[in-house]
């Protein structure tokens, strides 16, 4: 739950494995885009609230407690770390960067091997990308626990032995899954702060399929800033629906940018997420099928729309076939239209 990266454009070659490798980072964070950008500068706002809550500063007295605490961790703590980031494609290390300047968030994740390769991400501190059905506000004092007792809803959470994770003492929370449509979660919580240092996804044999770990933590301090508001903009609306989605799946805001003309739409339980978009063919087409990528399963479907061939692709860190159903139920318009 660290870094979430938006495609550009999926439907160049090439395009599809890089969106992928990109979107295999655990998520807390979300989509990285121009949408990410403040729709306002927040000098001008009143603060909503700042990062000296009792949630996050004082000691966590039940599982409810603790999950809030890492979610605002995760907008009000400015550090840097180093970490690791294992699965079948292989091991990577990463170098990480979060600051907080005048409310707004700057994410930094830079690969340390093969290619120069670094993601910078922008966002409102205190908006979490996280919203029920028939929000339009991110409250950070409301959003955070309504986000706890959803995840509640879908996952049983356990609070399991405290353990040592990159020379810190950590708190390893336990997300077993209700159904077999998407995969357990394990969290190890730094006790100090309650930033996430350790995050494993498991599939319903128990295996490990991924594995996020800092390695270091260097001195993370608590931004002693506001906590800035801002106005909702309105969203793009596709001319398509997701007909089925795994239950407690919601969606969540996505916009469509310049950098990102894509139609798109994208779906949260609370711990992972999927990324559905369409568009028409270009000069190649991407071949359909469902395939697994390290933790995420991606879907691809060629249909024809009024004569006019379109693609259609799903990711997201779900099983593949799950994924695949996902894409197989969009319908544009009023009607279905024929697979290819």
């Amino acid at each position: 739950m660290i870094v979430r990266v938006e495609v550009a454009s999926w439907f160049a070659r090439g395009a599809l494995c890089a969106a992928v490798v990109a979107l295999s980072f655990p998520a807390t964070a979300q989509a990285s885009s121009e949408a990410d950008q403040p729709s306002t500068a927040p000098s001008t706002e009143a603060a909503r609230q700042t990062c000296s809550t009792p949630l996050l500063t004082q000691a966590p007295s039940s599982v409810d407690e603790r999950l809030i605490r890492t979610m605002l961790a995760s907008h009000c703590y400015e550090y840097q770390a180093r970490a690791v980031s294992i699965n079948s494609i292989g091991v990577r290390t990463l170098a990480l960067s979060h600051r907080v300047q005048d409310g707004v968030r700057q994410q930094v994740v830079q690969h340390l091997d093969g290619p120069s390769i670094s993601v910078e991400r922008r966002s409102q501190a205190g908006k979490l990308a996280w919203a029920l059905p028939g929000e339009s506000d991110f409250d950070i004092a409301v959003t955070p626990r309504a986000w706890a007792e959803h995840v509640e809803t879908y996952y049983d959470v356990s609070l399991e032995n405290e353990e040592r994770v990159a020379g810190r003492v950590a708190s390893r929370l336990r997300f077993e899954p209700h159904d077999d449509n998407r995969y357990a979660h394990t969290w190890w919580v730094d006790e100090e702060t309650g930033l996430l240092l350790k995050h494993e996804l498991s599939d319903t044999q128990s295996r490990v399929v991924e594995t996020f770990q800092m390695t270091q933590l260097q001195s993370p301090s608590l931004y002693e800033g506001p906590l800035m508001s801002e106005q909702s903009r309105g969203l793009a609306d596709p001319d398509w629906e997701v007909n089925w989605l795994p239950e407690g799946f919601v969606a969540q805001p996505a916009q469509i940018t310049s950098s990102n003309p894509m139609a798109q739409r994208f779906f949260s339980d609370g711990l992972s997420s999927v990324s559905v978009f369409a568009a028409p063919v270009g000069d190649e087409a991407l071949e359909a099928g469902a395939y697994t990528l390290g933790v995420s399963g991606i879907a691809i479907e060629l249909v024809d729309i009024e004569g006019e061939r379109w693609q259609l692709v799903a990711i997201g860190e779900l099983p593949a076939g799950q994924v695949r159903r996902i894409v197989q139920s969009i319908e544009f318009g009023a009607h279905v239209p024929g697979r290819g």
